[in-house]
Formats: C-alpha cells, sequence, structure tokens
C-alpha cells in the first residue's frame, strides 16, 4: 500500500519514464550482457551493408507496422478530445422527449434529422425561470452552398464567440452572422436553400436574401461551417410567425409571445452557477413534456462505449504486434542466412560464441531500433494526416497527437522482439562450420 501511494505521489511525467525505463530494460540487458569487452560494430556495419536493401525493406516493413498501430490508438484519444471541445458551449440543452443522442448530434453537430418541437408555452417557461441566463432556440431547415443556415439569438451568438465577432452582430432580421468556414464572406450575400443536401431545393425561399454582417471565429466545430441568423428569419421565411405579437413586428430576439411561437426543436441553456444546470435538469426533465439533458454526459456515455472499442481496438493492436514480432522472427531466421558463411568463418577462425552471438543479435536489434524509431516517426506523420482528413470530413478539430500509451507500446515491440531475435542468432551459432563455409 505504502508503494501505491509512493507511485501516485510521483508526477506523471516521471511515471511515464519510468515504464519506458522498464520496458527497455530486457533490452539493455541483453545488450550488456552479449556485448561487453567486444566491438562487432565494424562488423554489423559491414552487414548492415553488404544487405542494405533486404535490410532496408525489412526496416521499412518493421516502420509501417509500428506507425500504424500506434497512430490509430492516438486518433482515437484525439477524436474523443475534439467532440469534448466541440459541446464545450452546450452547457444544458431541453428539447421534446426522446433520444438524447440523436438531440445532441443534431444541436451541437448540426446533423440533419426530423424531431418533435417545443411549443411557446414551454419556451416561455423555460426562458422564464428565475435561475436561466438566456434560453436560446434554434430554427434548421435551411441550407447554403452545403452549409446549415441556423436560427438563434444574440446571446448564443456571443457565447458560441466568447463576444468575439469580426463584424458585428445582426440588428436587421435579415442579417447573418457567418462562421469561420462559411463559404460566403463579410459583407455578401445569399438566398438560402430549403434542405440540406442533394435534397435541397434552391428556389424555394427567392425572395429571402441575407446579408453577412458578422463571422466568428474558428472554434473546432461543425458550427465553423454554419450561417447563424436571427430566429425569426428563419420562422419568417417559412411562412411561420416570427415569435412576436403584430404591435412588435421588427423586434428581434426575446422576449418572446407564446401565442406567437412557431416552435422549437431544442433549447440551449446557459446559467452562470453549476449547481444550478443541474436543478434546471432535473426540474424539465419531464416525462412527455420535455427532456433536459448535458451534452457532456452524453458524450461520456459513448466515450464509455468508445473505450470498449478502445479495448477491442488494444487488444487487436497487440494480436497484430504478436503476428508482426513473428514475422519479424521468422524474417530474421532468413536474413541470417544470408550471411552464414560469414558467421562461420568467425567461429573457424576461433571467436569466442559469446562474439558471434554479439555480432548476429547486434544486427538484428539494430535493424528492430531503425524500424521502431522510423514507426514512430511514421506514426507521427500519420497521426497527422489523418487528423486532417477527419477535421475535413466532420467539421470536429481532431489535433490527435502521440502520448506515452504510444511510445510505451512500440517500446514493449521492440523489447519483446529484441528478446525473441536471440532465437535466430543461436540458431545460426548450431549451423556446421564446414556447411557454413561452403554456403
Amino acid at each position: 500500500m505504502m508503494l501505491r501511494d509512493f507511485w501516485d505521489g510521483l508526477p506523471v511525467l516521471f511515471q511515464d519514464v519510468i515504464v519506458l525505463a522498464v520496458l527497455l530494460s530486457p533490452l539493455l540487458a541483453v545488450g550488456i550482457f552479449l556485448l561487453r569487452g567486444f566491438a562487432p560494430w565494424p562488423l554489423v556495419r559491414a552487414v548492415i551493408w553488404r544487405f542494405r536493401w533486404a535490410n532496408a525493406m525489412f526496416v521499412g516493413l518493421i516502420a509501417i507496422s509500428v506507425g500504424m498501430g500506434i497512430s490509430l490508438i492516438a486518433q482515437e484519444r484525439g477524436l474523443r478530445q475534439g467532440t469534448a471541445a466541440a459541446a464545450d458551449k452546450f452547457d444544458l440543452i431541453v428539447s421534446a422527449p426522446g433520444s438524447e443522442m440523436t438531440m445532441m448530434l443534431a444541436t451541437v453537430f448540426l446533423q440533419p434529422t426530423d424531431v418533435p418541437l417545443l411549443d411557446g408555452e414551454t419556451y416561455a417557461e423555460i426562458a422564464g425561470h428565475e435561475n436561466v441566463d438566456f434560453a436560446a432556440p434554434l430554427a434548421f431547415g435551411d441550407s447554403y452552398d452545403g452549409a446549415p443556415v441556423v436560427g438563434t439569438t444574440e446571446d448564443f451568438v456571443r457565447h458560441l464567440s466568447d463576444n468575439r465577432i469580426d463584424g458585428r452582430i445582426w440588428t436587421a432580421t435579415f442579417e447573418a452572422v457567418a462562421g469561420a468556414a462559411a463559404s460566403v464572406g463579410l459583407g455578401e450575400s445569399f438566398t438560402p436553400a430549403h434542405g440540406m443536401g442533394d435534397e435541397a431545393d434552391d428556389d424555394a425561399h427567392g425572395s429571402a436574401v441575407y446579408q453577412v454582417v458578422g463571422r466568428l471565429p474558428r472554434t473546432g466545430t461543425p458550427w465553423d461551417r454554419a450561417i447563424l441568423v436571427p430566429v425569426e428569419a428563419v420562422w419568417r421565411v417559412h411562412g411561420l410567425a416570427d415569435g412576436h405579437a403584430p404591435e412588435n413586428a421588427g423586434q428581434i430576439g426575446p422576449p418572446f409571445d407564446p401565442d406567437y411561437f412557431p416552435g422549437t426543436p431544442s433549447v440551449i441553456l446557459r446559467s452562470e452557477a453549476l449547481w444550478a444546470n443541474y436543478a434546471l435538469r432535473s426540474e424539465f426533465t419531464r416525462a412527455n413534456e420535455t427532456m433536459a439533458f448535458f451534452p457532456g454526459t452524453v458524450l461520456a456515455n459513448l466515450y464509455r462505449v468508445m473505450g470498449d472499442i478502445r479495448q477491442v481496438m488494444s487488444i487487436m493492436s497487440i494480436v497484430t504486434q504478436i503476428l508482426v514480432a513473428a514475422s519479424v522472427l521468422l524474417g530474421l531466421f532468413i536474413l541470417t542466412r544470408l550471411f552464414r558463411r560469414q558467421v562461420a568463418m568467425l567461429s573457424a577462425l576461433g571467436a569466442p560464441a559469446r562474439f558471434v552471438l554479439a555480432v548476429v543479435w547486434s544486427y538484428a536489434a539494430g535493424l528492430l531500433v531503425a524500424g521502431t524509431i522510423a514507426g514512430i516517426a511514421l506514426g507521427v506523420g500519420a497521426t497527422v494526416a489523418i487528423s486532417r482528413v477527419v477535421t475535413a470530413r466532420t467539421d470536429i478539430l481532431v489535433e490527435a497527437t502521440l502520448g506515452w500509451s504510444e511510445i510505451h507500446l512500440a517500446a514493449a515491440f521492440l523489447a519483446i522482439t529484441s528478446l525473441l531475435s536471440l532465437l535466430p542468432a543461436l540458431a545460426s551459432l548450431r549451423q556446421p562450420v564446414v556447411e557454413g563455409l561452403r554456403a
């Protein structure tokens, strides 16, 4: 127990370094034992250069195996961090009862879906709660050049951007604020299409023209591609009431009149007090009426599943590494056959068995070390490349990097295969000297 407490009290970096040292200790122990008092490096370099193309191919195969294995594991961690950051601005979401996952994907990640709407009285109750700092309704359904056009309120836009807007917030119904990656620039105008993707109708809202008056900073979320407009504009474009009584025509933003509120699929709540968010979730979780949830909790449940997937991926990676280790062992047996004549000559000249073993093992270990180091470098490059592809496809900023767990995996692979490389080295000593000289 005391040892466990001592270990837990160490800095995390120090723990990782110790684990790495322990993983590499068998390699160092074997190397010290075999190389003590010998200098086999000139012979090793000569063998490596003599069969350089075969050796280069062998190192390349090891590098690909190690690099792809560690990059996939790192990518899962990067995706988890990216999705968590994407949900950071969504403290609490209230919607009609249904699937929390579906509503989270629709609200946080802007995935098109058909969901029931909350009516005006329900929204008024939510927005009028004493613990709610702002309650922003959302309105979906339109798009421009593949980017979703989302109706919301000024409070949410300022919250999403941390009040950093290039230009200004809207002051009229048909003004818009574009995300950092939206295809429409500051000062430009556009007409939205009804729907998303291939089913979008470009002529449905021909009379509606928005002008972009502001641009949001990059957030690393799907909202970077969105175009935000007053929620009243989306309702009006679809021939609905704009949330305000006729005597308040032209008003933008809350308060909304329940009698003229067309409905909203979800409401984003914000409360400065942490305890108030939990109280609001409990209060607005009502059977057959409303559903309140934290996107972070939904993601945590998803991460639990992803954690199981990570375990499966880790097991698959370990199995793959075992198969690769077996292939490496077979390859080393084949490579050592290439220079069995040189080994036989060393034995015929009276070289000690440990020296011959040191030469063969140093050769094999050198290839393994070179392949593992190249694999780590390849893993870094592959991780960056895959992160860019995932970011481009999902609009979620994924910045995966290799961590200590991937370094430990590569070190474990190196240690195990280096120990296994003693087998072909020992096998080379069992070859008859006369037969080796005739080879």
